[in-house]
């Protein structure tokens, strides 16, 4: 059961107060021309829901999750399934799903576990452009995902 939020495309959870996560999703936006991904920030009502509708209970702020149907992916897996859909040549990042996840996953942790103390955080979740805010998952009554 997927309750009120499509996942007839992909979305990517992510942390909404990251300096770093939100300049990720402003990258990914900006080589998704074809518009393939929705988003979410992780703190947002819309998250918490597909989170548990796809059965992903035990998460935290430190990690991209890549909702996609009804599987979802993290970390470095969910970083490189986004790349390999951009425009060339960022797609040729998908590439890098050979080496072992235990590896790739450990250089994301590193970086995870930094990005506040090097990029910084804000205040409160992005809110979107108008040009952008149709590909943020919004709940039932019309509301951005990350409106209170």
């Amino acid at each position: 059961m997927t309750g009120d939020i499509p996942r007839e495309k992909p979305i990517l959870l992510f942390d909404g107060v990251c300096n770093l996560c939100n300049g990720s999703i402003q990258f990914v936006i900006e080589h998704d021309p074809e518009g393939v991904f929705r988003f979410a920030p992780l703190q947002s009502e819309a998250a918490e829901r597909l989170l548990s509708d796809v059965g992903f209970e035990d998460y935290d702020f430190d990690t991209f999750v890549l909702v996609d149907g009804d599987d979802y992916y993290t970390k470095s897996e969910a970083a490189l399934r986004v790349a390999s859909e951009l425009e060339f040549p960022w797609s040729l990042a998908g590439a890098l799903r050979v080496v072992p996840r235990p590896l790739r996953d450990a250089v994301y942790g590193v970086v995870a576990s930094h990005r506040y103390a090097v990029f910084g955080r804000k205040a409160q979740c992005m809110v979107p452009s108008p040009e952008v805010r149709e590909r943020f998952v919004e709940m039932s009554d019309g509301r951005p995902a990350d409106a209170d």
